[in-house]
């Protein structure tokens, strides 16, 4: 999994993500496909890494995409452990915030 690097800062802040993410959130109408709850994160079924970062065949295709709430996010990516103490969650950029803080 890539996490704060260069690179995936780049995808991530990129017009291409950000048209991507919309068309892809719109096309699941906002809600989480494992829970439907309302979701908040784009997640990657083929983890994004150093080889396939700059692979928008992997990167913006809808097929590769997952769009979750946080709770279910965190199961794909920790199990049902908690990692973070209560009161810290994973923003949509992979960020530790404090619950509650405006998403970015």
């Amino acid at each position: 999994m890539l996490e704060h690097t260069t690179e995936a800062k780049r995808l991530y802040k990129s017009a291409a993500w950000r048209r991507c993410r919309t068309s892809y959130i719109q096309s699941v109408f906002g809600l989480c496909e494992r829970c439907e709850m309302p979701g908040l994160i784009v997640h990657h079924k083929i983890y994004i890494n150093s080889s396939n970062v700059n692979n928008p065949s992997v990167t913006l295709n809808h097929d590769n995409l997952e769009y979750l709430c946080q709770t279910c996010h965190n199961n794909e990516h920790f199990g049902k452990v908690a990692v973070v103490r209560e009161g810290l969650s994973f923003d949509s950029d992979g960020n530790l915030v404090e619950s509650g803080s405006p998403p970015m």
